[in-house]
Protein backbone atom coordinates (compact mmCIF):
# COMPACT_ATOMS: atom_id res chain seq x y z
CA UNK A 1 0.00 0.00 0.00
CA UNK A 2 2.91 2.64 0.68
CA UNK A 3 4.38 1.76 -2.63
CA UNK A 4 1.18 2.75 -4.52
CA UNK A 5 0.52 5.92 -2.20
CA UNK A 6 3.77 7.23 -3.18
CA UNK A 7 3.53 6.65 -6.59
CA UNK A 8 0.16 8.16 -6.51
CA UNK A 9 1.49 11.27 -4.91
CA UNK A 10 4.20 11.69 -7.68
CA UNK A 11 3.33 14.22 -10.62
CA UNK A 12 0.83 13.41 -13.09
CA UNK A 13 0.93 10.93 -15.88
CA UNK A 14 2.37 11.92 -18.94
CA UNK A 15 3.47 15.83 -17.49
CA UNK A 16 6.41 17.20 -19.65
CA UNK A 17 9.42 17.52 -17.38
CA UNK A 18 10.92 21.24 -18.32
CA UNK A 19 14.60 22.01 -17.69
CA UNK A 20 14.96 25.14 -15.12
CA UNK A 21 17.90 26.44 -13.29
CA UNK A 22 18.75 24.02 -10.31
CA UNK A 23 17.72 25.09 -6.89
CA UNK A 24 19.35 24.22 -3.43
CA UNK A 25 17.71 21.07 -3.22
CA UNK A 26 17.64 18.61 0.15
CA UNK A 27 20.83 17.01 0.98
CA UNK A 28 23.31 19.31 -0.55
CA UNK A 29 26.00 20.35 1.51
CA UNK A 30 26.05 23.93 2.16
CA UNK A 31 29.19 26.22 3.03
CA UNK A 32 29.84 26.20 7.10
CA UNK A 33 29.15 29.95 7.19
CA UNK A 34 25.81 29.50 5.95
CA UNK A 35 25.07 26.50 8.02
CA UNK A 36 25.73 28.36 11.05
CA UNK A 37 23.89 31.52 9.68
CA UNK A 38 20.97 29.32 9.26
CA UNK A 39 21.04 28.41 12.48
CA UNK A 40 21.65 31.46 14.41
CA UNK A 41 18.18 33.04 12.15
CA UNK A 42 16.44 29.64 13.19
CA UNK A 43 17.08 30.06 17.11
CA UNK A 44 16.21 33.38 16.77
CA UNK A 45 12.95 32.27 14.73
CA UNK A 46 11.85 30.06 17.30
CA UNK A 47 12.95 31.52 20.57
CA UNK A 48 11.19 35.05 19.20
CA UNK A 49 7.92 32.80 18.65
CA UNK A 50 8.18 31.16 21.78
CA UNK A 51 8.44 34.10 23.99
CA UNK A 52 5.56 35.95 21.88
CA UNK A 53 3.32 32.86 22.17
CA UNK A 54 4.12 33.00 26.83
CA UNK A 55 3.42 37.03 26.36
CA UNK A 56 0.72 37.05 24.64
CA UNK A 57 -0.97 34.06 26.64
CA UNK A 58 -0.39 35.80 30.23
CA UNK A 59 -1.95 38.95 28.26
CA UNK A 60 -5.19 36.77 27.57
CA UNK A 61 -5.45 35.94 31.44
CA UNK A 62 -4.78 39.15 32.53
CA UNK A 63 -7.19 41.16 30.07
CA UNK A 64 -3.82 43.31 28.70
CA UNK A 65 -4.98 44.42 25.33
CA UNK A 66 -2.37 42.96 22.45
CA UNK A 67 -1.62 46.67 21.30
CA UNK A 68 -0.09 47.64 24.07
CA UNK A 69 3.77 46.25 24.09
CA UNK A 70 6.86 46.75 25.75
CA UNK A 71 10.22 47.18 24.44
CA UNK A 72 11.22 43.39 24.83
CA UNK A 73 8.10 42.34 22.84
CA UNK A 74 9.00 45.00 19.85
CA UNK A 75 12.46 43.00 19.83
CA UNK A 76 10.93 39.69 19.84
CA UNK A 77 8.28 40.98 17.15
CA UNK A 78 11.19 42.31 14.81
CA UNK A 79 13.11 39.03 15.68
CA UNK A 80 10.62 37.08 14.75
CA UNK A 81 9.78 39.41 11.01
CA UNK A 82 13.83 39.62 10.70
CA UNK A 83 13.88 35.36 10.73
CA UNK A 84 10.93 34.45 8.71
CA UNK A 85 11.78 36.85 5.93
CA UNK A 86 15.51 35.10 5.67
CA UNK A 87 14.71 31.78 6.02
CA UNK A 88 11.68 32.33 3.40
CA UNK A 89 14.23 33.75 1.14
CA UNK A 90 16.80 31.24 1.69
CA UNK A 91 14.64 27.99 1.55
CA UNK A 92 11.82 29.17 -0.57
CA UNK A 93 13.55 29.47 -3.96
CA UNK A 94 12.86 25.46 -4.46
CA UNK A 95 9.37 25.86 -3.98
CA UNK A 96 8.49 28.85 -5.70
CA UNK A 97 10.18 27.03 -8.88
CA UNK A 98 7.83 24.29 -7.88
CA UNK A 99 4.65 26.79 -8.55
CA UNK A 100 6.26 27.86 -11.64
CA UNK A 101 6.96 25.00 -13.53
CA UNK A 102 3.29 23.54 -12.38
CA UNK A 103 1.81 26.14 -14.32
CA UNK A 104 4.05 25.45 -17.58
CA UNK A 105 0.94 23.34 -18.82
CA UNK A 106 -1.55 26.80 -18.65
CA UNK A 107 1.45 29.00 -20.26
CA UNK A 108 0.83 27.11 -23.06
CA UNK A 109 -2.07 28.74 -22.99
CA UNK A 110 -0.43 32.38 -22.95
CA UNK A 111 2.25 31.93 -26.10
CA UNK A 112 1.58 34.65 -28.09
CA UNK A 113 2.85 35.46 -31.53
CA UNK A 114 5.48 37.97 -30.25
CA UNK A 115 7.00 35.12 -28.49
CA UNK A 116 10.38 34.89 -29.05
CA UNK A 117 11.76 31.98 -31.50
CA UNK A 118 13.71 29.50 -30.30
CA UNK A 119 17.51 29.84 -30.53
CA UNK A 120 18.64 27.85 -33.51
CA UNK A 121 21.20 24.43 -32.79
CA UNK A 122 24.53 25.01 -32.84
CA UNK A 123 26.14 22.87 -35.42
CA UNK A 124 27.37 19.34 -34.38
CA UNK A 125 30.82 18.60 -35.66
CA UNK A 126 30.58 15.34 -35.55
CA UNK A 127 28.39 14.52 -38.88
CA UNK A 128 29.64 16.79 -41.81
CA UNK A 129 25.97 16.31 -43.27
CA UNK A 130 22.39 14.63 -42.81
CA UNK A 131 23.39 11.11 -44.14
CA UNK A 132 27.13 11.32 -43.94
CA UNK A 133 29.79 10.35 -40.78
CA UNK A 134 32.70 12.71 -41.00
CA UNK A 135 35.71 10.19 -41.81
CA UNK A 136 37.33 11.69 -38.52
CA UNK A 137 35.65 12.67 -35.41
CA UNK A 138 37.02 15.06 -32.88
CA UNK A 139 38.52 13.85 -29.94
CA UNK A 140 36.42 14.71 -27.82
CA UNK A 141 33.17 13.19 -29.44
CA UNK A 142 35.46 10.45 -30.36
CA UNK A 143 35.83 9.73 -26.69
CA UNK A 144 32.03 10.27 -25.54
CA UNK A 145 31.05 7.66 -28.56
CA UNK A 146 33.14 5.22 -27.14
CA UNK A 147 32.01 5.50 -23.87
CA UNK A 148 28.39 5.39 -25.04
CA UNK A 149 29.16 2.09 -26.91
CA UNK A 150 30.99 0.94 -23.95
CA UNK A 151 27.64 1.80 -21.69
CA UNK A 152 29.76 4.00 -19.41
CA UNK A 153 27.97 6.81 -20.37
CA UNK A 154 23.88 6.98 -20.50
CA UNK A 155 22.67 7.92 -23.85
CA UNK A 156 20.13 9.77 -22.43
CA UNK A 157 22.36 12.42 -20.37
CA UNK A 158 24.19 13.61 -23.56
CA UNK A 159 21.17 16.56 -24.19
CA UNK A 160 22.35 17.92 -20.31
CA UNK A 161 25.85 17.08 -20.20
CA UNK A 162 26.57 18.66 -24.10
CA UNK A 163 23.85 21.05 -23.89
CA UNK A 164 23.90 21.03 -27.52
CA UNK A 165 20.65 19.12 -28.84
CA UNK A 166 22.08 18.91 -32.08
CA UNK A 167 25.32 17.17 -31.01
CA UNK A 168 24.09 15.21 -28.97
CA UNK A 169 21.24 13.80 -31.38
CA UNK A 170 24.67 13.25 -33.93
CA UNK A 171 26.74 11.68 -31.24
CA UNK A 172 23.95 9.13 -30.29
CA UNK A 173 23.51 8.26 -33.74
CA UNK A 174 27.16 7.71 -34.39
CA UNK A 175 26.87 5.22 -31.07
CA UNK A 176 23.97 3.19 -32.49
CA UNK A 177 25.53 2.87 -36.04
CA UNK A 178 28.80 1.41 -34.11
CA UNK A 179 26.87 -0.87 -32.00
CA UNK A 180 23.96 -2.34 -34.76
CA UNK A 181 26.54 -1.82 -37.70
CA UNK A 182 24.05 0.03 -40.10
CA UNK A 183 24.86 3.21 -41.33
CA UNK A 184 21.16 4.49 -41.16
CA UNK A 185 22.07 6.44 -43.95
CA UNK A 186 18.45 7.31 -45.66
CA UNK A 187 17.86 9.00 -42.00
CA UNK A 188 18.30 12.79 -42.45
CA UNK A 189 19.49 14.12 -39.15
CA UNK A 190 20.30 18.42 -40.26
CA UNK A 191 17.07 20.24 -40.49
CA UNK A 192 15.48 19.50 -37.52
CA UNK A 193 15.18 21.87 -34.25
CA UNK A 194 16.27 18.66 -31.76
CA UNK A 195 16.11 21.79 -28.62
CA UNK A 196 12.37 21.41 -29.25
CA UNK A 197 11.50 18.03 -28.54
CA UNK A 198 13.49 18.53 -25.26
CA UNK A 199 11.41 16.99 -22.81
CA UNK A 200 8.36 16.73 -23.94
CA UNK A 201 8.05 15.03 -27.71
CA UNK A 202 10.87 12.13 -28.11
CA UNK A 203 13.50 10.87 -26.37
CA UNK A 204 16.92 9.42 -27.49
CA UNK A 205 16.42 11.15 -31.40
CA UNK A 206 18.75 10.13 -33.67
CA UNK A 207 17.20 12.11 -36.62
CA UNK A 208 13.89 12.71 -38.01
CA UNK A 209 11.17 10.66 -40.65
CA UNK A 210 10.08 13.20 -43.52
CA UNK A 211 6.55 12.58 -44.81
CA UNK A 212 4.38 13.81 -47.65
CA UNK A 213 1.96 16.76 -46.69
CA UNK A 214 -1.12 17.07 -49.14
CA UNK A 215 -3.89 19.45 -49.16
CA UNK A 216 -7.45 19.01 -49.78
CA UNK A 217 -10.10 21.26 -50.13
CA UNK A 218 -11.61 24.05 -50.30
CA UNK A 219 -13.62 22.02 -47.55
CA UNK A 220 -16.73 24.56 -46.98
CA UNK A 221 -18.01 23.96 -43.54
CA UNK A 222 -19.89 25.85 -41.65
CA UNK A 223 -19.68 29.24 -44.07
CA UNK A 224 -15.77 28.89 -43.98
CA UNK A 225 -13.34 27.25 -46.13
CA UNK A 226 -10.34 25.29 -45.40
CA UNK A 227 -7.76 23.85 -46.61
CA UNK A 228 -6.95 20.67 -44.90
CA UNK A 229 -3.28 19.38 -44.47
CA UNK A 230 -3.22 15.39 -44.63
CA UNK A 231 0.35 13.78 -43.67
CA UNK A 232 0.30 10.29 -45.37
CA UNK A 233 2.15 7.62 -47.52
CA UNK A 234 -1.02 6.47 -48.70
CA UNK A 235 -1.51 7.42 -52.30
CA UNK A 236 -5.01 8.18 -53.64
CA UNK A 237 -6.01 9.09 -50.12
CA UNK A 238 -5.60 12.99 -50.37
CA UNK A 239 -6.98 13.05 -53.91
CA UNK A 240 -10.12 11.27 -52.92
CA UNK A 241 -10.43 13.37 -49.40
CA UNK A 242 -9.92 16.09 -52.25
CA UNK A 243 -12.76 15.02 -54.62
CA UNK A 244 -14.88 14.55 -51.42
CA UNK A 245 -14.60 18.17 -50.52
CA UNK A 246 -15.28 19.22 -54.32
CA UNK A 247 -18.57 17.87 -54.20
CA UNK A 248 -19.56 19.35 -50.69
CA UNK A 249 -18.57 22.82 -51.81
CA UNK A 250 -20.54 22.43 -54.91
CA UNK A 251 -23.48 21.17 -53.06
CA UNK A 252 -23.44 24.60 -50.78
CA UNK A 253 -21.03 23.21 -47.95
CA UNK A 254 -21.51 20.92 -45.14
CA UNK A 255 -22.69 22.31 -41.10
CA UNK A 256 -21.37 20.74 -38.08
CA UNK A 257 -22.16 20.61 -34.50
CA UNK A 258 -20.43 20.02 -31.37
CA UNK A 259 -22.55 18.46 -28.71
CA UNK A 260 -19.87 17.55 -25.98
CA UNK A 261 -16.40 18.82 -25.24
CA UNK A 262 -14.47 16.99 -22.35
CA UNK A 263 -11.57 14.75 -21.50
CA UNK A 264 -11.40 12.01 -19.30
CA UNK A 265 -9.23 10.07 -16.94
CA UNK A 266 -10.14 7.18 -14.92
CA UNK A 267 -8.27 5.90 -11.81
CA UNK A 268 -8.18 3.04 -9.99
CA UNK A 269 -8.64 2.13 -6.50
CA UNK A 270 -8.85 -0.96 -4.28
CA UNK A 271 -10.61 -0.93 -0.68
CA UNK A 272 -10.65 -3.69 1.98
CA UNK A 273 -14.11 -4.86 1.13
CA UNK A 274 -16.43 -3.99 -2.04
CA UNK A 275 -19.36 -2.19 0.57
CA UNK A 276 -16.12 0.52 1.33
CA UNK A 277 -16.01 1.05 -2.39
CA UNK A 278 -19.36 1.64 -2.46
CA UNK A 279 -19.55 4.53 0.12
CA UNK A 280 -16.55 5.81 -2.31
CA UNK A 281 -18.19 5.77 -5.68
CA UNK A 282 -22.12 7.12 -3.46
CA UNK A 283 -20.02 9.80 -2.14
CA UNK A 284 -18.31 11.30 -5.50
CA UNK A 285 -21.73 10.64 -7.63
CA UNK A 286 -23.46 12.78 -4.99
CA UNK A 287 -24.74 16.21 -6.36
CA UNK A 288 -24.19 17.69 -3.02
CA UNK A 289 -20.37 16.46 -3.05
CA UNK A 290 -19.58 18.15 -6.59
CA UNK A 291 -18.76 21.68 -5.72
CA UNK A 292 -16.27 20.95 -3.57
CA UNK A 293 -15.19 18.49 -5.85
CA UNK A 294 -15.01 20.93 -8.21
CA UNK A 295 -12.90 23.32 -5.92
CA UNK A 296 -10.18 21.09 -5.50
CA UNK A 297 -9.83 19.39 -8.82
CA UNK A 298 -10.34 22.88 -10.41
CA UNK A 299 -6.68 24.38 -8.22
CA UNK A 300 -4.46 22.21 -10.79
CA UNK A 301 -5.15 24.57 -13.71
CA UNK A 302 -6.86 27.91 -15.21
CA UNK A 303 -8.65 25.89 -17.88
CA UNK A 304 -9.60 22.79 -16.67
CA UNK A 305 -12.79 22.58 -15.17
CA UNK A 306 -15.01 19.66 -13.58
CA UNK A 307 -17.52 18.37 -15.42
CA UNK A 308 -18.48 15.06 -13.72
CA UNK A 309 -17.71 12.13 -12.19
CA UNK A 310 -19.27 8.84 -13.13
CA UNK A 311 -17.56 5.67 -10.69
CA UNK A 312 -17.81 1.66 -11.77
CA UNK A 313 -16.93 -1.23 -9.28
CA UNK A 314 -15.52 -5.06 -10.19
CA UNK A 315 -15.15 -6.48 -6.28
CA UNK A 316 -13.79 -3.95 -4.16
CA UNK A 317 -11.88 -2.24 -6.92
CA UNK A 318 -13.61 1.42 -8.19
CA UNK A 319 -13.04 3.08 -11.41
CA UNK A 320 -13.53 6.69 -11.45
CA UNK A 321 -14.11 8.60 -14.36
CA UNK A 322 -13.64 12.46 -14.28
CA UNK A 323 -14.71 14.26 -17.37
CA UNK A 324 -13.58 17.73 -17.70
CA UNK A 325 -13.03 21.01 -20.23
CA UNK A 326 -9.54 21.64 -20.80
CA UNK A 327 -9.30 24.59 -22.75
CA UNK A 328 -7.45 24.72 -26.48
CA UNK A 329 -5.50 21.71 -25.15
CA UNK A 330 -6.38 17.82 -25.17
CA UNK A 331 -5.69 18.24 -22.39
CA UNK A 332 -4.37 14.67 -20.93
CA UNK A 333 -1.54 16.15 -18.00
CA UNK A 334 -4.39 19.00 -17.20
CA UNK A 335 -6.79 16.60 -16.08
CA UNK A 336 -4.06 14.14 -14.30
CA UNK A 337 -3.39 17.23 -11.85
CA UNK A 338 -6.75 17.69 -10.94
CA UNK A 339 -7.48 14.33 -10.40
CA UNK A 340 -4.00 13.83 -8.50
CA UNK A 341 -5.46 16.83 -6.05
CA UNK A 342 -8.51 15.09 -5.79
CA UNK A 343 -7.33 11.72 -4.84
CA UNK A 344 -5.36 13.11 -2.70
CA UNK A 345 -8.61 14.91 -0.83
CA UNK A 346 -9.77 11.73 -0.73
CA UNK A 347 -7.22 10.36 1.01
CA UNK A 348 -7.80 12.23 4.28
CA UNK A 349 -11.50 10.82 4.54
CA UNK A 350 -11.38 7.43 2.85
CA UNK A 351 -7.83 6.24 4.35
CA UNK A 352 -8.29 2.75 3.42
CA UNK A 353 -8.47 3.58 0.05
CA UNK A 354 -5.44 2.00 -1.94
CA UNK A 355 -4.91 3.74 -4.79
CA UNK A 356 -3.61 1.20 -7.69
CA UNK A 357 -3.03 3.85 -10.80
CA UNK A 358 -4.02 7.13 -12.00
CA UNK A 359 -5.17 5.35 -14.87
CA UNK A 360 -7.49 2.44 -14.67
CA UNK A 361 -8.67 1.74 -18.59
CA UNK A 362 -12.21 3.30 -17.85
CA UNK A 363 -10.75 6.45 -19.55
CA UNK A 364 -10.34 4.99 -22.13
CA UNK A 365 -7.22 6.41 -23.74
CA UNK A 366 -5.51 5.03 -26.79
CA UNK A 367 -8.09 1.88 -26.57
CA UNK A 368 -11.12 1.09 -29.00
CA UNK A 369 -13.85 1.01 -25.77
CA UNK A 370 -17.68 1.19 -25.79
CA UNK A 371 -17.68 3.63 -23.04
CA UNK A 372 -16.02 6.14 -25.43
CA UNK A 373 -18.28 5.41 -28.41
CA UNK A 374 -21.64 6.18 -25.57
CA UNK A 375 -20.54 8.73 -23.39
CA UNK A 376 -18.34 10.30 -25.60
CA UNK A 377 -14.27 11.91 -25.16
CA UNK A 378 -12.95 14.60 -26.19
CA UNK A 379 -14.74 16.66 -28.32
CA UNK A 380 -18.27 15.06 -29.94
CA UNK A 381 -18.89 16.45 -33.27
CA UNK A 382 -21.80 15.76 -35.88
CA UNK A 383 -21.03 17.01 -39.74
CA UNK A 384 -23.54 16.58 -42.30
CA UNK A 385 -24.20 17.64 -46.12
CA UNK A 386 -26.64 17.53 -48.53
CA UNK A 387 -25.22 16.67 -52.25
CA UNK A 388 -26.91 17.57 -54.55
CA UNK A 389 -28.45 15.13 -57.24
CA UNK A 390 -26.45 16.53 -60.51
CA UNK A 391 -23.24 16.48 -58.32
CA UNK A 392 -23.32 12.61 -57.54
CA UNK A 393 -23.42 12.00 -61.15
CA UNK A 394 -20.90 14.51 -62.51
CA UNK A 395 -18.05 14.53 -59.65
CA UNK A 396 -19.10 11.35 -57.53
CA UNK A 397 -19.80 9.46 -61.01
CA UNK A 398 -22.52 7.31 -59.22
CA UNK A 399 -26.07 7.48 -58.34
CA UNK A 400 -27.89 8.34 -54.49
CA UNK A 401 -29.88 5.07 -54.49
CA UNK A 402 -26.65 2.75 -55.33
CA UNK A 403 -24.63 4.56 -52.18
CA UNK A 404 -27.62 4.36 -49.58
CA UNK A 405 -27.53 0.56 -50.52
CA UNK A 406 -23.75 0.30 -50.25
CA UNK A 407 -23.63 2.45 -46.92
CA UNK A 408 -26.45 -0.24 -45.17
CA UNK A 409 -24.45 -3.46 -46.24
CA UNK A 410 -21.17 -2.27 -46.14
CA UNK A 411 -21.11 0.26 -43.29
CA UNK A 412 -23.89 -0.90 -41.36
CA UNK A 413 -24.58 -4.39 -41.82
CA UNK A 414 -21.02 -5.47 -42.50
CA UNK A 415 -19.55 -3.71 -39.62
CA UNK A 416 -22.15 -5.67 -37.40
CA UNK A 417 -21.05 -9.11 -38.76
CA UNK A 418 -17.53 -8.18 -37.89
CA UNK A 419 -18.54 -7.19 -34.57
CA UNK A 420 -17.28 -3.53 -34.96
CA UNK A 421 -16.68 -1.17 -32.09
CA UNK A 422 -17.20 1.97 -33.21
CA UNK A 423 -16.44 1.09 -36.88
CA UNK A 424 -19.44 1.77 -38.85
CA UNK A 425 -17.24 3.81 -41.60
CA UNK A 426 -15.63 3.11 -44.72
CA UNK A 427 -11.62 4.70 -43.04
CA UNK A 428 -12.48 7.40 -41.11
CA UNK A 429 -9.07 6.44 -39.38
CA UNK A 430 -7.76 7.19 -42.74
CA UNK A 431 -8.81 10.91 -42.63
CA UNK A 432 -8.20 11.28 -38.97
CA UNK A 433 -4.84 10.11 -38.82
CA UNK A 434 -3.28 12.14 -41.84
CA UNK A 435 -4.61 15.52 -40.15
CA UNK A 436 -3.42 14.53 -36.30
CA UNK A 437 0.12 13.66 -38.10
CA UNK A 438 0.36 16.74 -40.01
CA UNK A 439 -1.31 18.85 -37.19
CA UNK A 440 0.89 17.27 -34.38
CA UNK A 441 -2.14 15.36 -32.29
CA UNK A 442 -0.89 12.12 -30.86
CA UNK A 443 -1.46 9.35 -33.38
CA UNK A 444 -1.75 6.78 -31.37
CA UNK A 445 -5.61 8.78 -30.21
CA UNK A 446 -6.63 7.86 -33.87
CA UNK A 447 -7.79 4.54 -32.08
CA UNK A 448 -11.06 6.36 -30.07
CA UNK A 449 -10.82 9.53 -32.29
CA UNK A 450 -11.80 7.22 -35.52
CA UNK A 451 -14.94 5.87 -34.18
CA UNK A 452 -17.53 6.91 -36.06
CA UNK A 453 -21.04 6.12 -37.43
CA UNK A 454 -21.19 7.03 -41.72
CA UNK A 455 -25.37 7.55 -42.69
CA UNK A 456 -26.52 7.90 -45.52
CA UNK A 457 -30.20 8.85 -46.51
CA UNK A 458 -31.89 9.56 -49.81
CA UNK A 459 -33.57 13.07 -49.61
CA UNK A 460 -36.08 15.84 -50.97
CA UNK A 461 -37.97 13.02 -53.11
CA UNK A 462 -34.97 10.64 -53.31
CA UNK A 463 -32.89 13.00 -55.63
CA UNK A 464 -30.96 14.28 -53.22
CA UNK A 465 -27.98 12.73 -51.10
CA UNK A 466 -28.13 13.30 -47.36
CA UNK A 467 -24.58 12.06 -45.58
CA UNK A 468 -23.38 12.60 -42.22
CA UNK A 469 -21.02 11.38 -39.76
CA UNK A 470 -21.53 11.09 -36.26
CA UNK A 471 -17.85 11.07 -34.10
CA UNK A 472 -18.32 10.82 -30.42
CA UNK A 473 -14.90 10.78 -29.38
CA UNK A 474 -12.49 13.27 -31.38
CA UNK A 475 -8.97 14.22 -29.29
CA UNK A 476 -7.46 17.09 -30.29
CA UNK A 477 -5.51 20.19 -29.18
CA UNK A 478 -3.67 23.61 -30.81
CA UNK A 479 -1.54 23.92 -27.78
CA UNK A 480 0.92 21.91 -25.77
CA UNK A 481 2.63 18.36 -27.27
CA UNK A 482 3.68 18.30 -31.25
CA UNK A 483 1.65 21.29 -32.26
CA UNK A 484 4.45 23.60 -31.04
CA UNK A 485 7.00 21.78 -33.74
CA UNK A 486 7.42 23.72 -36.68
CA UNK A 487 5.76 22.16 -39.05
CA UNK A 488 2.74 21.09 -37.29
CA UNK A 489 2.39 24.98 -36.06
CA UNK A 490 2.29 25.55 -39.36
CA UNK A 491 -0.33 23.16 -40.87
CA UNK A 492 -2.28 24.82 -37.84
CA UNK A 493 -1.55 28.20 -38.86
CA UNK A 494 -2.87 26.77 -42.19
CA UNK A 495 -6.10 26.08 -40.71
CA UNK A 496 -6.61 29.35 -38.74
CA UNK A 497 -6.50 27.42 -35.18
CA UNK A 498 -2.89 27.81 -33.80
CA UNK A 499 -2.16 28.12 -30.34
CA UNK A 500 -5.14 28.93 -28.19
CA UNK A 501 -7.67 31.48 -28.57
CA UNK A 502 -7.68 34.42 -25.69
CA UNK A 503 -11.02 35.61 -26.67
CA UNK A 504 -12.86 32.19 -26.24
CA UNK A 505 -10.34 29.72 -24.47
CA UNK A 506 -11.09 25.91 -26.42
CA UNK A 507 -12.79 27.66 -29.51
CA UNK A 508 -9.37 26.55 -31.60
CA UNK A 509 -9.59 23.16 -30.41
CA UNK A 510 -13.30 22.92 -30.87
CA UNK A 511 -12.98 24.15 -34.63
CA UNK A 512 -10.08 21.97 -35.36
CA UNK A 513 -12.62 18.96 -34.02
CA UNK A 514 -15.10 20.34 -36.53
CA UNK A 515 -12.24 20.06 -39.76
CA UNK A 516 -11.24 16.58 -38.25
CA UNK A 517 -14.94 15.76 -38.91
CA UNK A 518 -15.66 17.34 -41.69
CA UNK A 519 -12.59 16.19 -43.71
CA UNK A 520 -13.93 12.48 -42.48
CA UNK A 521 -17.67 13.64 -43.97
CA UNK A 522 -15.33 14.36 -47.59
CA UNK A 523 -13.41 10.90 -47.26
CA UNK A 524 -16.43 8.80 -46.94
CA UNK A 525 -18.74 10.51 -49.66
CA UNK A 526 -15.22 9.47 -51.80
CA UNK A 527 -14.64 6.18 -50.93
CA UNK A 528 -18.10 5.25 -51.06
CA UNK A 529 -18.57 7.09 -54.20
CA UNK A 530 -15.33 5.37 -55.73
CA UNK A 531 -17.30 1.84 -54.32
CA UNK A 532 -20.42 1.91 -55.66
CA UNK A 533 -19.00 2.86 -58.94
CA UNK A 534 -16.09 -0.14 -59.28
CA UNK A 535 -13.41 3.14 -59.37
CA UNK A 536 -11.36 1.70 -55.91
CA UNK A 537 -9.19 -1.17 -57.80
CA UNK A 538 -8.74 1.24 -60.74
CA UNK A 539 -8.09 4.51 -58.77
CA UNK A 540 -5.05 2.36 -56.75
CA UNK A 541 -3.90 1.13 -59.30
CA UNK A 542 -2.78 4.35 -60.93
CA UNK A 543 -2.10 6.42 -57.87
CA UNK A 544 -0.85 3.78 -55.35
CA UNK A 545 1.91 2.58 -57.36
CA UNK A 546 5.20 3.69 -58.26
CA UNK A 547 5.82 3.46 -61.67
CA UNK A 548 9.49 3.08 -60.60
CA UNK A 549 8.27 0.07 -58.97
CA UNK A 550 6.21 -1.02 -61.75
CA UNK A 551 9.29 -1.11 -64.22
CA UNK A 552 11.34 -3.25 -61.93
CA UNK A 553 8.50 -5.63 -61.47
CA UNK A 554 7.94 -5.95 -65.57
CA UNK A 555 11.87 -5.83 -65.94
CA UNK A 556 11.91 -9.06 -63.49
CA UNK A 557 9.40 -10.76 -64.96
CA UNK A 558 11.05 -10.34 -68.29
Amino acid sequence: MDVRRRMVSTPAVGVAHRQAPRALQAGDALPLPIRHTNLIFSALFAASLAYLMRRWRGKIRSSIPFHVVDLTEILAIFGLVASLIYLLSFFGIAFVQSIVSSTDEDEDFLVGPSAAPAPAPAPCGLLGSADTVSEKMPQEDEEIVAAVVAGKIPSYVLETRLGDCRRAAGLRREAVRRITGRQIEGLPLDGFDYASILGQCCELPVGYVQLPVGIAGPLLLDGQRFYVPMATTEGCLVASTNRGCKAIAESGGATSVVLRDAMTRAPVARFPTARRAAELKAFLEEPANFDTLSVVFNRSSRFGRLQGVQCAMAGRNIYMRFSCSTGDAMGMNMISKGVQNVLDYLQDDFPDMDVISISGNFCADKKPAAVNWIEGRGKSVVCEAVIKEEIVKKVLKTNVQSLVELNVIKNLAGSAVAGALGGFNAHASNIVSAIFIATGQDPAQNVESSQCITMLEAVNDGKDLHISVTMPSIEVGTVGGGTQLASQSACLDLLGVKGANRESPGSNARLLATVVAGGVLAGELSLLSALAAGQLVKSHMKYNRSSRDMSKAASLRA
